[in-house]
C-alpha cells in the first residue's frame, strides 16, 4: 500500500500548500548527486545553459488518454494554486517529465513506470544557470510548514556537502549483442508499402522508427551515460525520466520542439540528414550536398509548411534562413521557426498543437499515424515525443524525445528513424537511420563518435 499512499499524498488537491526553499550552494558533482539519489530521477539540460537535477516526488501529475493535456494542465492549476517559495526566479517550481507518443499508450516492457503522460516536481534539486548553482527542497499537503521544509534544506545542505565536486567517471558498461526490429528485409517492405501509399495520393509523408534491442555486459549507469553525453553533446539537449527503479528514458536530442515565454514561442523544423565528414572538406561537400538535394529540401520544406500552418491560428508566425545544424556525427538541415501569440497560451497548448511534428510522424498526421500503427512492430513509447518541462505561468520548454533510449540493468533498447516521402529509396533509407543509434550506442560501447 505504501506506493499508492505516496502517490496520493504526491497528487494535487483543494486546500494543500506547495512550500519551497531554496539556497545558493558551492558546485557540486551532478552526478554525484544523481547517483545518490533515489527513483524517481529527473534531469533537463538545455543548450542555452541551464540544468536541472531532481529527485523524489513533491507533486506528481499524470494522465492517459485523449484529454491528457486538460488533464495536464487543470492538475498543474491545482498544484500552483497556493506556493510558498523562496529563491530566484531559475529555481521556481517546474513540472519535469514528458508523454507517450501515442495517447493510448500502455506501460508494458520495455516501457514499465512509464504511462501515457507523466510529470514530476522533485522534492529535491539542484539547478545550475550561469555560474550559479541552487540547493532547492518542497514539500506539498495540507499541513506542511515554512519551517519544517527549512530543516529539511538544512539537512540536505548538510548531505550534499559529503559529496564530492569532481565524480570520476565510470566506464561503459560494454555491449554483448544487438538485435534490430525490423531487420533490414522488412523495413524495406515497409518502406515500400509506405511509397505505394504515396503514390496512391492519401499520404505525403510518414515517418518508419526502427527499435535497436541491445544486451549490455554490466549493469548501465545511467548517470555516468549523462556525464559522457554532456561531453560529447553539448550543444543538444539532454534528458533523464526515471519513474522507478525499472526503466530509465534518457538521450542527448538536438530538436527543440518548443520554447514558450510570455508571448514569444521558439521552435524549429529539423529534417533531412546527412552523415559528417572525415575532414572539413569532406563534411562541407557533404552539407552542401544535403543543401541542393531536392529529396532532403522537400522533406525540409513540408515540416516548416506543417508547424507554420500549425502556429498560425495562435498568432503572428515567421520562418527564418534555413542552415545546416552540424551534431558530433550527423548534421541536418534546420530552419528556426518564431511566433508572438495573440493571447496568453499555455506551453502545453502549443505541445498539444505541434506533437507529432512532421519530423517524427508524416503528412497528413492522421493518415501517417495510421501507417505507422499499421506498420511498426513495436511500440514506440515516449520515443519521439514530448518530454520538457513547464511552470505556474504555463511557460516552459520542451525537445523531442529522439536520439534517446530506454534503458534498464543489463538491456537497453535504442530507438531511431527517417522521414519516407515520394523519393525515398529504401537502401538510402536504411544508411540514414544507422547514425542515429550512434548517441546512445557510442556510450554504451565506448567507442570514440
Amino acid at each position: 500500500m505504501e506506493p499508492a499512499q505516496r502517490e496520493d499524498r504526491a497528487a494535487p488537491r483543494e486546500g494543500a500548500v506547495l512550500v519551497s526553499r531554496t539556497r545558493e550552494i558551492p558546485d557540486v558533482s551532478y552526478r554525484a548527486f544523481l547517483a545518490s539519489q533515489p527513483a524517481p530521477r529527473v534531469h533537463w539540460a538545455a543548450p542555452d545553459g541551464l540544468e536541472i537535477v531532481g529527485s523524489g516526488t513533491a507533486v506528481s501529475l499524470t494522465a492517459h488518454g485523449p484529454d491528457r493535456f486538460d488533464e495536464l494542465r487543470a492538475g498543474a492549476a491545482t498544484a500552483f494554486a497556493n506556493v510558498d517559495r523562496t529563491g530566484p526566479t531559475e529555481t521556481r517550481p517546474r513540472l519535469l517529465g514528458g508523454l507517450a507518443f501515442n495517447e493510448n499508450h500502455e506501460q508494458a516492457p520495455p516501457w514499465e513506470g512509464f504511462p501515457a503522460a507523466s510529470f514530476t516536481l522533485p522534492r529535491t534539486q539542484l539547478t545550475h544557470a550561469g555560474e550559479t548553482t541552487w540547493l532547492t527542497v518542497r514539500a506539498y499537503g495540507e499541513d506542511v510548514t515554512p519551517t519544517q521544509v527549512e530543516k529539511r534544506l538544512d539537512d540536505a545542505v548538510e548531505e550534499l556537502s559529503t559529496l564530492p565536486t569532481m565524480r570520476p567517471s565510470g566506464g561503459p558498461p560494454g555491449v554483448v549483442e544487438t538485435r534490430v526490429t525490423p531487420p533490414k528485409d522488412e523495413w524495406t517492405d515497409q518502406v515500400e508499402r509506405a511509397l505505394d501509399r504515396i503514390g496512391a495520393g492519401d499520404l505525403r509523408k510518414v515517418v518508419l522508427a526502427t527499435a535497436l534491442e541491445v544486451d549490455l555486459a554490466a549493469d548501465l549507469s545511467v548517470p555516468d551515460v549523462l556525464e559522457r553525453l554532456r561531453r560529447t553533446y553539448p550543444n543538444c539537449y539532454r534528458f533523464l525520466v526515471q519513474p522507478g527503479d525499472e526503466a530509465a528514458f534518457f538521450g542527448p536530442p538536438p530538436e527543440r520542439l518548443v520554447k514558450l515565454e510570455g508571448s514569444r514561442v521558439e521552435t524549429e523544423a529539423l529534417a533531412g540528414s546527412v552523415e559528417r565528414g572525415d575532414t572539413p572538406e569532406a563534411d562541407a561537400d557533404l552539407a552542401d550536398g544535403m543543401r541542393a538535394s531536392e529529396k532532403l529540401q522537400h522533406e525540409q520544406r513540408l515540416v516548416v509548411d506543417a508547424i507554420m500552418d500549425q502556429l498560425s491560428p495562435l498568432g503572428e508566425v515567421r520562418e527564418g534562413e534555413q542552415s545546416v545544424r552540424k551534431l558530433t556525427n550527423i548534421q541536418h538541415l534546420q530552419t528556426p521557426i518564431t511566433a508572438t501569440l495573440s493571447e496568453d497560451e499555455h506551453v502545453l497548448s502549443i505541445v498539444e498543437a505541434l506533437h507529432p511534428t512532421p519530423a517524427v510522424g508524416g503528412l497528413p498526421p492522421g493518415k501517417a499515424w495510421e501507417v505507422i500503427r499499421e506498420t511498426e512492430t513495436f511500440d514506440r513509447g515516449w520515443y519521439a515525443a514530448p518530454v520538457g518541462w513547464f511552470d505556474g505561468n504555463g511557460d516552459g520548454e520542451f525537445a523531442v524525445g529522439i536520439r534517446s533510449g530506454v534503458a534498464g540493468g543489463k538491456s537497453a533498447t535504442l530507438f531511431a528513424g527517417c522521414g519516407i516521402v515520394s523519393d525515398s529509396d529504401p537502401e538510402e533509407e536504411w544508411e540514414e537511420v544507422q547514425p542515429k543509434y550512434r548517441p546512445i550506442l557510442d556510450e554504451l560501447t565506448g567507442e570514440d563518435p
